[in-house]
């Protein structure tokens, strides 16, 4: 028992997990508390739906995706359709294209997530890609249109004064929730992606 421990020490803690970048192994640091909270609340709206219609998959940010071997991510979400679920190997990783990648920013991976990683995910061909920052409390929301991806909108997270500031035609455009391209019958309030209850 105690052998088995120290292996998972090892693992974790002398070999910490990594993502490889270009054919380079990048270190991939922990996730702070909020952000992992941002995560966790956008899984599970993706899980409970798809728990209803088994439609579906949805990962976080402890789960390899293999796009070849140069590019091995560990994205902070990943959703996978039940069309394409040949890509998912239950003992190990996912070894393809997942059909929806989420990145939700930090300090230390914001210049990968908006560069090279969103330029990796165009490259193979992921459908829709969310950028969630949290410091602004946005979501840019990219959909794959011939090989590139198009800004389809960016979702911002007013707070109440804040929307009393706009003017009214601007208010008339404020959206409250965002649903994603491929399964647009989710509706995720941003509030509960933001928000800190």
């Amino acid at each position: 028992m105690l052998n088995a421990a120290n292996k998972i020490f090892n693992e974790r803690i002398l070999y910490p997990t990594y993502e490889i970048i270009g054919g380079k192994k990048i270190m991939a640091p922990s996730a702070n508390t909020y952000h992992s909270n941002t995560i966790v609340e956008i899984a599970f709206e993706f899980k409970t739906y798809f728990r209803q219609h088994k439609n579906g998959y949805v990962f976080t940010d402890n789960v390899d995706v293999h796009f070849d071997n140069d590019s091995v991510y560990k994205p902070d979400l990943v959703v996978v359709t039940a069309e394409n679920k040949n890509i998912i190997d239950w003992q190990k990783s996912i070894n393809g294209v997942p059909d929806m990648v989420v990145e939700v920013l930090s300090r230390s991976t914001m210049k990968k997530d908006l560069t090279v990683k969103k330029d990796t995910y165009e490259k193979f061909g992921v459908k829709e890609y969310w950028i969630v920052d949290p410091f602004r409390k946005t979501i840019d929301a990219y959909i794959l249109r011939d090989g590139k991806f198009e800004l389809d909108e960016e979702y911002i997270c007013y707070d109440e004064d804040e929307i009393e500031e706009l003017a009214e035609d601007e208010r008339a455009e404020v959206k409250f929730e965002i649903s994603p391209s491929i399964f647009p019958e989710i509706k995720i309030n941003l509030h509960n992606i933001f928000d800190l209850y």
